[in-house]
């Protein structure tokens, strides 16, 4: 009888270490293909969103070249056919004789640029400080319904701004207006200009119109990311013994000034395209933007939406699409800004 006994599943000698420790004969598992090295998986459902995100973000880019290259396509045989300067002529437009027009943009850029410009300089201090009053002062019972309140002027549609300034704002504040132009009439923007001060079709009421437009805009995104300030470092000043304002000064502002300067921005390209509310508020004029805010004119939309019936001519059509493509890059030149603004202040 051999020494040697043969057990029914023991390990093979070949499996036996000198030892008499089993040894580990089983290959390595391979990893998933769609395993990176660094250890995380590759779903199927990753792959389909991330295609999902970058087509997306590709079709937003496709969607305004293509605009842009529309605007300029429809500008082109106009401008070639235009007899002065399209860029510095301040006079009247004359399309009717498509082989030798007369337009230029000198005047229409810079009502629309004064226009916006004072409603925001109007609306900016004031959405700051309510979106300051919301995120640090006011109760919580309070500051909901009444950003939900300011969140709503949003949702009021543009005629309805326009009849309520050109009726209601502009009686209201004509004595105002009136004295401004009586006792700071030395000063360009309060001089005697092309309209009525006391009809209110002026760039003054309608930058007060716009400002209460492009207001809640401004101060919904300053609110939302001054909510975003680290607790931390509120608690730790407020431990310092800093009052509520020192807080707000040293700590809320400077973490939300990028997200003020976007939200300014957001609202100053709403306010270079409004057209109804100014189109009915603001009186069109003859004469040339005389540089104070009680002239009348056209904004680049107003100048547009009233030239409307002219639209049957392409040719003649062109020169108001010339016209939106400078506003088209007017507005993306306004975004860069803010942008670079935003990058320069991040340390």
């Amino acid at each position: 009888m051999s020494d040697t006994h043969s057990i029914t599943g023991s390990p093979s000698a070949a499996s036996i270490s000198a030892g008499g420790v089993p040894r580990n004969t089983e290959e390595p598992k391979q990893l998933p293909e769609n395993k990176a090295k660094g250890g995380t998986v590759t779903r199927p459902g990753d792959r389909i969103f991330s295609t999902l995100a970058t087509g997306s973000g590709v079709f937003i880019i496709v969607l305004i070249a293509s605009i842009g290259g529309f605007l300029l396509w429809r500008a082109i045989p106009s401008l070639q056919n235009n007899t002065v300067n399209f860029l510095t002529y301040n006079g009247q437009w004359d399309t009717s004789n498509t082989a030798a027009m007369v337009f230029g943009i000198r005047d229409l850029f810079l009502v629309t640029a004064t226009v916006s410009i004072f409603a925001l300089i109007l609306a900016m201090p004031v959405a700051l400080g309510i979106a300051i009053y919301l995120t640090n002062y006011a109760p919580k019972k309070v500051a909901g319904p009444l950003g939900y309140i300011i969140d709503l002027l949003a949702a009021v549609p543009s005629i309805v701004f326009g009849l309520w300034g050109l009726y209601v704002l502009a009686p209201a504040i004509s004595p105002f207006a009136e004295w401004l132009n009586q006792n700071l009439s030395w000063f360009p923007l309060f001089a005697t200009g092309s309209v009525s001060i006391a009809g209110g079709g002026t760039i003054f009421t309608g930058g007060i119109v716009l400002a209460v437009m492009i207001l809640p805009i401004i101060a919904a995104v300053t609110r939302e990311v001054f909510i975003q300030t680290p607790k931390g470092q509120v608690e730790a000043a407020l431990a310092l013994g800093a009052t509520r304002w020192d807080v707000v000064r040293t700590t809320v502002i400077p973490f939300g000034k990028s997200g003020f300067v976007s939200g300014s921005m957001l609202g100053l390209g709403r306010a270079l395209g409004e057209t109804i509310a100014l189109y009915i508020i603001i009186r069109s004029v003859q004469s040339s933007f005389g540089w104070t805010l009680f002239d009348g004119g056209s904004t680049f939309a107003t100048k547009i939406a009233l030239a409307a019936g002219e639209f049957n001519n392409q040719l003649q059509a062109g020169a108001y699409i010339a016209a939106g493509l400078v506003l088209f890059v007017l507005t993306f030149v306004v975004n860069a800004g803010a942008r670079a603004a935003i990058a320069g202040k991040k340390d």
